[in-house]
């Protein structure tokens, strides 16, 4: 089972939580302002990277509160998870871990 550290509440089984897409994506201050294609890309399109990636979640079936969490793609392991509106953490690369 996967567990999942909920900043609030602990850590959780994965079966407690939704995830949310992509963290820290600014809507834009005057959508009326885009173009169509300006919109959809703000709307649709999101890094899929092969590595960590910051990502939003909800802890749904706990205090039902989103949090971020930086989550390694390939191997499914959660590296942080970090309160909304706080900084993504710095975490080691693997040429600073050696």
């Amino acid at each position: 089972m996967l567990l999942i550290d909920c900043p609030y509440c602990g850590q959780r089984p994965e079966s407690e939580f939704t995830y949310g897409g992509e963290a820290h994506i600014a809507r834009p201050p005057d959508p009326s302002a885009l173009d169509d294609a300006a919109w959809t890309e703000f709307l649709y399109l999101r890094h899929n990277p092969k590595g960590p990636h910051a990502e939003r979640w909800r802890h749904t079936h706990g205090c039902a509160r989103f949090f971020n969490a930086v989550r390694d793609t390939r191997t499914d392991h959660f590296l942080a998870t970090y309160k909304t509106g706080e900084p993504k953490p710095e975490l080691p690369t693997p040429e600073k871990a050696r």
